[in-house]
């Protein structure tokens, strides 16, 4: 008995030593080999975990700024097993790099960990995957399938309004959590606009949607850095374990998988029966693109894929746009002279619910969603994987670390590149010393010339990246959040209800505002009525 025993704990040894050889042996290859080495760039704090427990610990882009001023332009930190990672602010170099997209792909860490999370959808997608997802729903995203949708937008953020309005009833001012509330319009908007579905989020007294809290499970997972989190990502073996968050993660993919199927053949049936208004949702039009006689085979989505879009809209088009529109609320309750100008310029608007070229033709309006994008994109940074060896091309030469002055970075397969989004948005070269601060002025002549070779889908602003993967809802995005400031600043005057220095920028899979005393995700504003003068 003991020599059994023992016989099989050494072949439980061995299986382990083997599982860990082959999970590291890709790290350690480009540890090796990789050509980045000569970059300059900070020492590593930590073998296990270099500079990342730095990064994690600091605000968003905080100490990649430092690095910025330290090492200039173009350097490299260390990651996970003290891995190199190149962060580069080089417009020339992010340009090849996000528009390179069959040599830089995300991690695969990454892309199965989302997969897992919510399916095989646009944002996991790469060459030839991405490429026929993302032309069947193009269409669903252009200019006038959005004119039709602003009617939604406009819908919710009036009833939004309405909410808050009854509960300034009694004394004419009430304090809120912003944040939750943005978060169920945009949750409704999404809904309806993105597949038809009625998720019924502004209702205070509804029961629980079963689709929104399997959503809300899977989102509300945060993304700390300790060491079983890093060993379950990398070893593929320990992710058999036991895990209780796992189970229920699980099952609430299970859940969105279930809903997303029934609300497919539900949308296929509607359009091959002909039915009024079928087709009016982004789903929808995605379904009838995929189902088009004129489009090859091969160019078809699966049905995975089709059920892979429906938490990537939630994704993508619920808490990044009520995060965006909170932080704006953040600004605009600290500038009272901003707040009272955007004000102005909506209520020259002769219509309480504009179309999509009305909203769109505000100067003010869009100066203060654009330095709003600028200045607290949600989401803060990205990372590439190089899937084989390249030479970066730079616009500004960097000095490496034996003194030679380098007009390229060469790149070896397995490398990684962190592409720093937020920090970009705020470059003092670009921006000047006001840099940090939100001042939307700075948009009223245009782009600003400096701003110009920024890689971007909206021109002067990172935020929704450049290239085959820029962000395809973006013009969604910028029209929700203007229908949503269009009813609340006519309506209220915002205020912050906690010091402005209580607020901290934290990232779990969107930047959110965090409290600091409780370390919630919330942002407290008083409302009072907004009684015109004239």
């Amino acid at each position: 008995m003991e020599f059994t025993f023992t016989k099989a704990a050494l072949c439980a040894a061995g299986l382990l030593v083997i599982g860990l050889a082959l999970a590291f042996r890709p790290f350690l290859i480009v540890l090796l080999t990789t050509r980045l080495r000569t970059l300059p760039g900070p020492k590593s704090d930590s073998w296990f975990s270099g500079n990342l427990t730095r990064i994690f610990k600091a605000p968003n882009s905080v100490i990649h700024e430092e690095y910025r001023r330290t090492y200039g332009a173009t350097f490299v930190y260390r990651g996970f097993l003290n891995s190199y990672r190149l962060c580069t602010f080089d417009h020339r170099a992010l340009n090849h790099i996000l528009n390179t997209t069959s040599i830089y792909h995300k991690p695969e860490v990454t892309r199965k960990g989302i997969s897992r999370l919510f399916g095989e959808g646009l944002l996991t997608a790469e060459d030839d995957q991405h490429r026929r997802q993302r032309r069947v729903m193009m269409p669903a995203f252009g200019n006038a399938q959005l004119r039709e949708l602003t009617e939604i937008f406009m819908e919710t953020s009036a009833k939004l309004r309405d909410i808050w309005l009854s509960k300034t009833a009694e004394s004419g001012s009430v304090t809120l959590d912003s944040l939750s509330w943005l978060s169920r319009a945009t949750l409704d908007i999404i809904g309806k606009g993105g597949f038809g579905y009625d998720f019924d989020a502004l209702n205070e007294h509804g029961r629980p949607n079963e689709l929104n809290v399997a959503f809300n499970h899977v989102f509300s997972t945060t993304h700390s850095l300790n060491t079983w989190t890093i060993l379950r990502a990398f070893l593929p073996f320990l992710q058999v374990i036991p895990n209780k968050q796992e189970r229920e993660r699980n099952a609430a993919r299970a859940t969105m998988d279930r809903i997303g199927r029934q609300l497919i053949e539900e949308k296929k049936r509607a359009l091959a029966a002909g039915e009024k208004g079928a087709g009016r949702d982004i789903l929808s039009l995605l379904i009838q693109a995929n189902m088009d006689k004129e489009l090859p085979d091969h160019m078809r989505m699966s049905d995975e894929e089709v059920i892979g879009q429906v938490p990537t809209f939630l994704v993508a088009g619920h808490e990044t746009t009520a995060t965006a529109t909170t932080w704006c609320l953040y600004s605009l309750g600290q500038q009272m002279n901003v707040q009272e100008r955007l004000r102005e310029e909506l209520f020259s608007v002769d219509s309480e619910n504009p179309t999509m070229d009305q909203l769109n033709a505000l100067p003010y309006l869009d100066a203060v969603v654009r330095e709003t994008l600028r200045l607290h994109a949600v989401v803060p940074s990205t990372v590439r994987a190089a899937v084989q060896n390249d030479s970066i091309p730079l616009s500004t030469p960097y000095l490496d670390r034996n003194g030679r002055t380098c007009s390229e970075i060469k790149i070896t397969k397995g490398d990684q590149i962190f592409i720093p989004i937020l920090a970009a948005n705020r470059e003092q070269d670009i921006w000047g010393d006001d840099c940090m601060e939100f001042r939307p002025e700075r948009w009223l002549n245009g782009v600003p010339s400096q701003a110009l070779s920024i890689p971007a889908t909206l021109a002067g602003v990172a935020t929704f990246l450049s290239g085959p993967h820029s962000c395809i809802g973006y013009r969604f995005a910028i029209i929700e959040m203007k229908a949503l400031l269009f009813h609340l600043l006519r309506t209220f005057k915002i205020e912050l209800a906690v010091d402005p220095n209580e607020v901290e920028a934290r990232s779990t899979m969107v930047t959110r505002p965090m409290l600091k005393s409780d370390k919630s995700n919330a942002l407290p504003v008083k409302l009072t009525v907004f009684q015109s003068s004239t």
